[in-house]
């Protein structure tokens, strides 16, 4: 839990006490490559915390067609938080791409630390406000940068994506086809 806790400590500032009261409720669980951290078309009750290894949340269209949304690394939060906020289904599954250590945090934890930690509710909003800064960018790069900005801006994102998740995967998260990825890492590699 002490990568949470500094985690927690870089955003607000929180007593010893306030951290072991909250993390306390949390638990870590530990995930296998491929292994499923949650499925679709079920109301989440958990986010993520990642403190060792890889995940991807993962969204399958009506064709049955897998794309990547995201990729959570370690010390990042993961999960579909607007549908654990509203408590509905998610849309979304999240796989380990890598054996996983994961900090379980409970619905009644999240609350917890609104209703008793001084500062909490500004923690939480802090995390909402990245995550919405990192979705909005997503949406801007999706529709208003090419392919080859793209690429070039993800392992600014992801640092050593390219070394850990298949290039499918990456071509997927990036929207284009993975003979495209080919051809941008190639020039890429070619201007070095």
């Amino acid at each position: 839990m002490d990568k949470l806790k500094a985690y927690i400590c870089s955003l607000i500032e929180a007593s010893e006490s306030e951290l072991e009261g909250f993390v306390k409720q949390c638990f870590i669980k530990q995930f296998k490559r491929k292994d499923w951290v949650q499925l679709a078309n079920i109301t989440p009750k958990n986010t993520y915390f990642i403190n060792k290894g890889l995940v991807r949340l993962v969204i399958t269209d009506k064709e049955g067609k897998e794309h990547n949304t995201h990729f959570s690394l370690e010390e990042q939060f993961s999960g579909d938080y607007a549908s654990f906020l509203l408590e509905i289904p998610s849309l979304y599954a999240i796989q380990a791409l890598e054996d996983v250590e994961i900090v379980v945090i409970p619905r009644k934890a999240v609350m917890w630390c609104y209703d008793h930690m001084k500062s909490g509710d500004r923690l939480g909003r802090l995390i909402a406000e990245s995550f919405f800064v990192y979705q909005d960018g997503r949406i801007r790069n999706r529709y208003v940068r090419k392919p080859k900005a793209r690429y070039d801006a993800i392992t600014q994102l992801f640092p050593d994506i390219h070394n850990r998740v298949p290039q499918h995967m990456i071509a997927s998260f990036l929207g284009i086809t993975p003979v495209h990825l080919s051809r941008l890492k190639k020039q890429a590699y070619e201007k070095k």
